[in-house]
């Protein structure tokens, strides 16, 4: 038996005037059986507009993005670093940039 949380659970009388109201809204009527046999996926029905929004989502490229690596360092040097404050990474690849190798 499936735990119902009690402000989410609804009687069988409430589901059932939702369902009524589902079914009377000329708005939002239910699709038929021939509808959805008939239906594409949105890609394929508008392909161009599907592709902007592919490339609308997330963040742009950067030119030059960040690559993530793997460093083995002694733990006295990172507990140096985490002790000055939570921004430890960006603090330890600024000084990085500055050394001169």
């Amino acid at each position: 038996m499936t735990k119902r949380h009690p402000r989410l659970s609804i009687s069988d009388e409430e589901e059932a005037r939702i369902q009524r109201q589902i079914a009377s809204d000329p708005d939002a009527p239910e699709a038929t059986d021939e509808q959805l046999a008939q239906a594409r996926p949105f890609a394929e029905v508008f392909p161009e507009l599907a592709a902007s929004i592919r490339r609308a989502r997330g963040r742009p490229r950067l030119p030059a993005p960040k690559e993530a690596v793997t460093l083995r360092l002694d733990p006295r040097t990172i507990a140096r670093f985490k002790a000055a404050g939570d921004d430890w990474r960006a603090r330890m690849a600024e000084i990085l940039e500055k050394a001169d190798v």
